[in-house]
């Protein structure tokens, strides 16, 4: 079987775990004290399992098998559908991400120096508040690491710098 098509069968036994145990990933992610956003990678196999957290999750969701929760803990991998940008609340996203990028990419390199947020070193989450009109309102938390750009010195010129001591 093709990768793609195990990975396929893995979410889709996963996420009919899930939504036969009735919990919502903000409930399962209070028992095991991951994010919403990280518990839901975790369902789509987009993250990695962490053994020490697995005893919580097996108690967060005793329905899960073991085969299931052993495949959590090895190394996804990382990918997308290219049709998923046509999900409106993905297009939405994206659609944000590029109008307010340019401005977010200054204020963190103004705040911070010559750098990037990484991707890696990241925490996720997804909150509904009340707004001042009383309206629902999703708050979507990026917290991600700086990570400056270092300049680039060829190691020749390293080594002739050492020698010289």
């Amino acid at each position: 079987m093709e990768a793609k098509s195990i990975k396929a069968a893995t979410v889709n036994s996963l996420q009919a775990v899930k939504r036969n145990c009735g919990k919502s990933y903000g409930q399962i992610a209070a028992e095991t004290g991951l994010t919403n956003v990280y518990v839901a990678q975790l369902f789509r196999r987009q993250a990695q399992l962490n053994p020490d957290t697995a005893p919580k999750l097996r108690s967060a969701l005793p329905e899960l098998p073991e085969d299931l929760l052993q495949e959590m803990m090895r190394p996804p991998v990382r990918s997308y559908d290219p049709n998923l940008i046509q999900d409106p609340t993905v297009y939405r996203l994206n659609e944000a991400i590029m109008h307010f990028g340019e401005s977010i990419k200054e204020i963190i390199n103004e705040e911070f120096g010559d750098g990037i947020m990484s991707a890696i070193d990241f925490y996720c989450s997804v909150d509904k508040v009340k707004g001042v009109d009383g309206k629902d309102r999703v708050v979507l938390t990026f917290d991600g690491k700086y990570l400056p750009y270092t300049e680039q010195l060829s190691t020749l010129y390293i080594y002739e710098k050492s020698s010289q001591f």
